[in-house]
């Protein structure tokens, strides 16, 4: 029997994308299928970075190609594409970025910043171009969390700045332009202006994703940042106590009265693991965050344990992903990662570019 293009295809069709559970045929992931006699080559075209699976995953194609009865020699490249997602109606992208990410929370205190430079580096560890902005006017932590604290950017046009650079990371901060112990004494109005000027003036260079650790709280800056800036998702950062549930709850439905999707919930300081015996408690209760998930119909996204290591790791400007990329909460930061670039990759892309602009003139 002759080998077929279709026979290839139905046997793809078996085998399931580790990540997304969908199969490569039905998500048209399989490109430039070509057999040549008993020879069949093919691409794995990936909508989400995951540098630490592709090797696994082409694996997985060659041997699922291999059961085919006839098939000879199987080539497979596994590659990621990255493309920019729809965001609010009427809002439009900005230059140098594909798709943004805003993680915020209803209160401070959770862990929020420190979710948000993890999840940022943990894409980076997974092939992505990132950038951070530090959106924290009143209380930015960025700089310090990356080791870069009292570094000014560079402008070479007097009009845009030059991103920081740190652990392969693209950073923006109020903190890089203030003094570390001056207070942010501004109103609304101003922080705003100010934060959006950091995020448009910013010369971004081609970012698969601009993570925003915006400011806690449903306040007047929130909201403007919220309705003004092209999110493409957002992530909600909690502890499982039911004092902060109830603040996330908030931000939630900030999000979702503004049009900007909800990637899903983080549950931070999740469970304490004792470091002298090893004995397990949940200091702020348990559940907390699948339970919201629930009542919401949104992605529950991971836990992550309440440890001195995470703590004392931004501390010192090296976050846990980039300090220990091997070790246990860095392979819970990445399962994060991956679950909030595949949510993206399934959302509609951006077709703004596909249409002309159309003018109409008297003659």
């Amino acid at each position: 029997m002759s080998l077929s293009e279709q026979s290839v295809l139905d046997s793809l069709k078996q085998l399931a994308d580790p990540n997304t559970g969908k199969d490569y045929v039905s998500s048209r992931a399989v490109k430039n299928l070509r057999v040549s006699g008993a020879d069949v080559s093919f691409d794995i075209e990936l909508g989400y970075p995951a540098k630490t699976q592709i090797d696994a995953i082409r694996q997985a194609v060659i041997a699922q190609v291999r059961t085919v009865p006839g098939v000879g020699n199987v080539s497979a490249n596994v590659h990621t594409k990255i493309v920019a997602h729809a965001v609010q109606q009427g809002v439009k992208l900005l230059p140098g970025v594909k798709n943004i990410i805003a993680v915020a929370s209803g209160k401070g205190g959770v862990g929020k910043s420190t979710t948000a430079v993890n999840l940022a580096l943990a894409l980076v560890a997974e092939g992505a171009t990132v950038g951070m902005l530090d959106a924290d006017i009143y209380g930015p932590s960025q700089p310090q969390m990356l080791g870069i604290g009292g570094q000014r950017p560079e402008s070479h046009d007097g009009k845009s700045m030059e991103p920081l650079e740190a652990h392969g990371l693209q950073v923006m901060s109020i903190g890089f332009l203030v003094d570390v112990e001056t207070p942010m004494v501004w109103r609304g109005p101003m922080a705003t202006q100010a934060l959006n000027q950091l995020l448009k003036e910013t010369n971004w260079r081609d970012l698969d994703y601009l993570v925003i650790d915006m400011p806690p709280g449903t306040g007047d800056i929130q909201l403007t940042l919220s309705q003004s800036v092209p999110v493409t998702g957002a992530v909600i950062v909690t502890t499982p106590q039911d004092i902060a549930l109830l603040d996330a709850r908030k931000g939630l439905k900030m999000f979702e009265k503004v049009g900007v999707p909800i990637i899903g919930i983080v549950e931070n300081m999740s469970i304490h693991i004792c470091s002298k015996c090893g004995h397990e408690e949940h200091i702020f209760g348990t559940g907390g965050g699948q339970s919201m998930c629930d009542d919401y119909g949104v992605p529950f996204l991971g836990a992550l344990p309440l440890d001195i290591q995470i703590r004392q790791e931004v501390d010192s400007g090296v976050p846990t992903v980039v300090s220990d990329p091997d070790g246990r909460v860095s392979d819970i930061y990445k399962s994060i990662a991956r679950k909030v670039a595949i949510t993206i990759a399934e959302r509609s892309k951006d077709m703004s570019s596909k249409f002309p602009n159309i003018v109409v003139q008297n003659t």
